[in-house]
């Protein structure tokens, strides 16, 4: 009977060695979830602010260059109006003078 209860009692302490072994197992492998699931979270991250970042530059030099073309289409009518102006400024005068002096 006691061989009997020895074995009982080594079979028990086996399954509870194996039950502790599969539970350290499952923790180690928790960490490790852990561990690559916050590289790839820090990578993914790191990719995404890169491309946010090139995004935001690209945007910033299209809308730049808009700017300087309306700017530069704004000069160019501006710099037209005033040689036509230069030119023909005493035209303009004797015809508002004209325009006056009618009624």
């Amino acid at each position: 009977m006691d061989s009997i209860v020895n074995r009982l009692t080594e079979i028990e302490d086996a399954a509870a060695a194996i039950v502790q072994h599969a539970e350290d197992q499952k923790e180690e492998l928790n960490r490790e979830y852990e561990e690559k699931r916050r590289a790839f979270d820090s990578e993914l991250e790191a990719k995404t602010e890169a491309r946010v970042r090139a995004i935001r530059e690209q945007l910033e030099k299209n809308t730049s260059k808009v700017l300087d073309s309306q700017s530069g289409q704004s000069d160019a009518a501006i710099e037209a109006l005033q040689r036509e102006y230069d030119l023909r400024h005493t035209e303009y005068a004797r015809e508002i003078l004209k325009r006056i002096t009618e009624v």
